[in-house]
């Protein structure tokens, strides 16, 4: 049987905008928009439910919107332990889909960013054997004081931690060391090649893999199209190549990925197994709309 994951991240609702061609300002383009669940932490938790993990997801949403974000959670293998907040709304952000595939996204995180201690409370971590932190959670105060609580508190009670850095943007804006201080003591890190170049100012894989490595403990780079390797501080020890299939939408590939590489790792799958599983996840994602399993 497969160890317990705890995913702490955001909740959002992703509004999917594909335009049929490149937009013109101040006019009109056709376009195809779909609402659709997401976040990227509530992302990895319904893959990893999907992939057959137990697993518990950790978040807060609107007050109104709570017992709804419950049921569709249980109704998809994830336990909900989501706090209501009755100041802010649930959050919301818009993809913007261009025709290779590639997105950008217009963000406001609404009751994410009000994440807080009360929230997290030790008592979460009961049976649990991995705690996987979207990025998303340290880009601001409340949620980076709660997050690192819970890791603290994690890494006292034996608890395996993970971390996934999810935004280039957001790293840019709080800048890598602060980042870097702020995840201290983490077991894994799963960076996708961007991230990790901007953690490490390596552009070369291996190389980003070892500087990786001096601060967390196993090292997951996500490499799109080209799949994926693993290492430590040694350099890489696993490298898969990814299957060539038609990109729809990439939104949630890496939290796909990390879904399928953990539900594997968790089931005491090897090391190539878990690539394998991850990959396979992260091309089934990007092969339809949204970022979540259809």
């Amino acid at each position: 049987m497969s160890g317990r994951v705890l995913v702490v991240g955001d909740v959002m609702t992703d509004v999917i905008v594909v335009p049929e061609g490149p937009l013109v300002k101040g006019s009109d383009r056709r376009a195809t928009v779909r609402s659709r669940p997401g976040g990227s932490g509530a992302n990895q938790a319904v893959w990893l439910g999907a992939a057959g993990a137990d697993v518990w997801f950790a978040a807060r949403v609107g007050e109104a919107d709570r017992s709804m974000y419950e049921n569709y959670f249980r109704g998809l293998d994830v336990v909900p332990v989501l706090a209501g907040d009755s100041a802010l709304p649930s959050g919301v952000l818009v993809t913007i889909v261009d025709p290779d595939g590639e997105r950008s996204f217009l963000t406001d995180r609404g009751a994410n960013l009000n994440l807080c201690d009360a929230d997290l409370p030790v008592s979460v971590l009961d049976g649990i054997s991995l705690v996987m932190v979207s990025g998303y959670s340290f880009f601001a105060p409340g949620p980076r004081a709660a997050v690192r609580g819970l890791l603290a508190s994690a890494k006292a009670r034996g608890v395996a931690t993970a971390i996934d850095p999810a935004s280039t943007g957001f790293l840019a804006e709080v800048g890598v060391s602060q980042f870097l201080d702020w995840t201290a003591g983490a077991d894994w890190i799963f960076a996708n090649s961007e991230e990790a170049e901007m953690l490490t100012g390596a552009t070369d894989h291996q190389e980003q893999v070892k500087a990786l490595g001096a601060q967390f403990s196993q090292v997951v780079v996500k490499r799109g199209g080209r799949g994926a390797v693993l290492g430590d501080r040694d350099g890489v020890r696993v490298e898969q190549a990814a299957p060539v299939v038609t990109v729809v939408d990439s939104t949630g590939a890496g939290d796909a990925f990390a879904a399928g590489f953990l539900a594997a790792h968790l089931d005491g799958e090897g090391e190539a197994v878990a690539m394998a599983a991850g990959i396979a996840a992260g091309a089934k994602a990007v092969q339809s709309i949204g970022g979540q399993p259809g």
